[in-house]
């Protein structure tokens, strides 16, 4: 593949090679992350830098216990490069020993990837057979606020008090006031909380990869191309695009509302990325003067 790319275009991948390879090496299993790379990579043309990612890809997966995608990864290098005698012999181990992996591996198999569980709402409501009624009583919007509550209060980063003090109570019917700053912010600024160490916190437990977005050239077309209310809303920014994938940074890694709203939006695949508040925040006002 000969690249065509302008030297902005190849200054922005350079960029996101450089970033995402970065995010890999410190979680290895971020296959999300390592498929953009695969992708930046692609672009370039640097197949060498294409096949090592692929495979990284295949031992992430097999690492995360989901043994079919792994599978797949490895049949479709093969595909691309037959000779490839280290996929060959990693796909004859792993179909050798797929028939022992434990029960876990299978239910991690069918369960949704942790790495991104904000681009991944519960589907338990679509199990209820139940008929609604008519003028059922509005639900409490899935803003992350019980899972963040949870982290926040039972782990003893804050007190309730000041949970509830600082939790934003978004008003669905009238469009925001510009950025709604998002709870980490508002703790940060009040001096309630260390930033950077609820950030590790918050990308620990929800096992989403953290973005330094002040060391990254935001698209803001991209972001404009967004509905402002949802992005102001809920504090979330697009910020870049990779093929058929855009990728979006958030501050709340729960908030499976701003990820509802901001796919009805698009028919791209949405891959989220926690990343710093204040840069979020600032990125918004920019791209929604």
């Amino acid at each position: 593949m000969t690249s065509t790319m302008n030297p902005g275009e190849e200054t922005q991948v350079a960029q996101t090679i450089e970033m995402f390879e970065a995010i890999a090496e410190s979680q290895p299993n971020d296959y999300q992350s390592l498929e953009i790379l695969k992708e930046a990579y692609s672009k370039i043309g640097n197949e060498k830098e294409v096949l090592s990612t692929s495979k990284r890809i295949a031992q992430a997966y097999v690492h995360m216990g989901q043994i079919s995608s792994a599978i797949m990864e490895y049949e479709t290098i093969l595909q691309r490069y037959p000779a490839d005698a280290e996929a060959r012999q990693a796909l004859k181990e792993i179909e050798t020993k797929s028939t022992t992996f434990p029960a876990e591996a299978a239910i991690a198999e069918k369960s949704p990837s942790a790495s991104n569980p904000v681009a991944r709402p519960s589907s338990n409501t679509s199990r209820i057979s139940k008929p609604v009624p008519a003028k059922a009583p509005p639900i409490e919007v899935e803003d992350g606020r019980t899972v963040m509550r949870k982290i926040f209060v039972e782990g003893k980063l804050v007190t309730l008090a000041d949970f509830d003090a600082h939790w934003p109570a978004p008003d669905l019917t009238l469009p925001p006031k510009g950025v709604v700053e998002p709870f980490v912010q508002l703790l940060a600024e009040k001096g309630v909380i260390v930033l950077d160490q609820v950030l590790k916190t918050l990308s620990d437990k929800s096992r989403m990869a953290y973005l330094p977005l002040q060391l990254y050239d935001v698209d803001m077309d991209l972001a404009r191309s967004f509905p402002a209310e949802i992005c102001q809303r809920w504090c979330v920014l697009p910020f870049d695009r990779m093929s058929k994938s855009v990728l979006v940074a958030t501050a709340n890694p729960y908030n499976q509302q701003a990820a509802r709203e901001l796919s009805a939006a698009t028919s791209s695949r949405l891959l989220w990325y926690l990343a710093p508040p204040g840069e979020i925040v600032k990125n918004l006002r920019k791209a929604f003067r």
